[in-house]
């Protein structure tokens, strides 16, 4: 099987599954109508629905980690802290980052873990133990649904990282095993749990912004300067995507907190989506000028737009415009804009307290903007009053890692069900092959899948939950 352009035999981990994974993955190619017709494929006899399906009840959280490059080892020390976890083990290909992790949680305290590494196939070890709940991925992209997939076959739930798949069939595989196995895999999207995300979620669905009608979000941060790095990223893994396809590789970070207020798959559901991209010029006139001509890099050819945008349209009429480039120079933001028929927020709109501002009737009027300072204090989410202060102590990017890590360990110990399903996971990782699909086409709307076959009619619990809902946990 062929390999994409430059990639390391050893970042392919050498195994069988691996390469077919790899090899189906984005391409540069023209998907087949059928990549993205929407049809969802039939369920086994006896596969039923995940939905609704509460964890069973751990007194304890035992996690198993699969990467432990710059994400997996700086979110192990905020599983470890939560209380009623233990890392139990970890697992890199590299074993000496499997050495230092251990060595990491060892010295703040905590047991050691067991250590695998070193080979293609140390993370199916690692799944033979019989002393692992919860695995968490934080492998390169391409090995997300390897890897999830190994975690729920081995009868574990799973917490992935960003995207749990770059392809449509991988993404149904992944619905399908989660409902075979039942064991919940879960995106780890961690800015769902962003202080002013909750905030905003609980305004919209107290009727803040009258009927919802659109949103924006986005993931724009320059990574230039990481991507060429020779350190950061292993074998130079991101930056080589962008030598493979044009797609919105990254979106779920703005567009799952705007999905997740209107109730996407709890009410409405995401129907079409139609993306467009520019030239890709930022990396290569980043290149041009700060990296030298000795570099590997330049073999490479830039292909990925530097802006790809994707409207999306869902089954309630409502308007979703999700945004990727990591390509420009810019400051970071994540958009994060809801609108309705009585008002709108927008994040990252300047130095104010919060960063974000908002607009409603009837308390506003003048075309003047308004800080959400106030509205924040009002929306505030119990998870950040409860776990707030522990978040900032044990937890990256603001504290919502270990709010996610919290909030993901204390369902399981309470037996309750997640607050992100295999379902949303799927429906906000979708815009990565179906943006792909739609470029190829020029730009032409292409139909989504309803991954909860159905099921994103019924009015359910989300995000939103109260402190109620969680019973004390020992």
């Amino acid at each position: 099987m062929s390999q994409p352009p430059s990639l390391s035999r050893r970042l392919l981990l050498g195994s069988a599954a691996a390469s077919g994974a790899l090899a189906a993955g984005i391409g540069a190619a023209a998907p087949s109508a059928s990549a993205a017709d929407g049809q969802a494929p039939r369920r086994r006899p006896g596969q039923k629905s995940m939905i609704g399906v509460p964890f069973a009840a751990h007194r304890t959280v035992r996690v198993g980690v699969i990467g432990l490059g710059n994400r997996g080892s700086g979110m192990i020390t905020g599983w470890a802290a939560v209380p009623g976890c233990t890392v139990t083990a970890v697992c890199d290909i590299r074993a000496d980052r499997a050495r230092r992790a251990a060595d990491r949680l060892e010295s703040k305290g905590h047991p050691r873990p067991a250590e695998y590494g070193g080979s293609a196939d140390s993370y199916a070890q690692m799944l033979r133990r019989d002393d692992i709940d919860l695995v968490y991925v934080a492998t390169p992209w391409e090995f997300h649904h390897e890897h999830g997939r190994a975690a729920l076959l081995s009868g574990r739930h799973a917490v992935v990282e960003l995207p749990v798949a770059t392809e449509l069939r991988q993404l149904w595989d992944l619905v399908d095993t989660s409902e075979r196995t039942r064991r919940h895999l879960l995106l780890s999207e961690n800015c769902n749990y962003g202080r002013n995300e909750l905030a905003m979620l609980k305004a919209a669905h107290d009727g803040l912004f009258g009927d919802l009608t659109n949103g924006h979000g986005g993931y724009l941060h320059d990574l230039r300067e990481l991507l060429f790095s020779d350190t950061y990223y292993t074998d130079s893994w991101r930056r080589l995507w962008h030598t493979r396809s044009t797609a919105s590789f990254y979106p779920m970070h703005g567009l799952a907190p705007i999905a997740a207020a209107m109730d996407v798959n709890r009410g409405d559901r995401m129907t079409t989506l139609r993306a467009t991209a520019t030239a890709p010029k930022g990396l290569a006139d980043y290149r041009a000028r700060f990296v030298p001509r000795d570099h590997p890099s330049w073999k490479e050819t830039y292909i990925n737009g530097d802006l790809v945008t994707c409207m999306i349209e869902t089954a309630q009429g409502r308007t979703i415009r999700a945004e990727h480039d990591v390509s420009s120079p810019r400051p970071y933001s994540r958009i994060n804009t809801l609108a309705g028929s009585r008002g709108i927020v927008e994040d990252y709109a300047g130095p104010a307290p919060t960063g974000a501002r908002i607009y409603v009737e009837p308390d506003h009027s003048g075309h003047s903007w308004r800080d959400f300072e106030t509205y924040r204090k009002e929306y505030d989410h119990w998870l950040w009053q409860k776990v707030g202060d522990d978040a900032a102590n044990n937890g990256g990017h603001g504290g919502m890692d270990y709010v996610l890590q919290w909030r993901t360990v204390q369902l399981m110990r309470a037996g309750l069900v997640p607050d992100i399903d295999v379902y949303d996971s799927a429906a906000w990782c979708s815009p990565v092959p179906l943006s792909v699909a739609s470029l190829a086409r020029g730009g032409r709307p292409v139909e989504m899948p309803d991954f909860t076959r159905g099921a994103w009619r019924e009015r359910r619990p989300g995000l939103d939950s109260a402190p109620t809902d969680m019973p004390p946990v020992g």
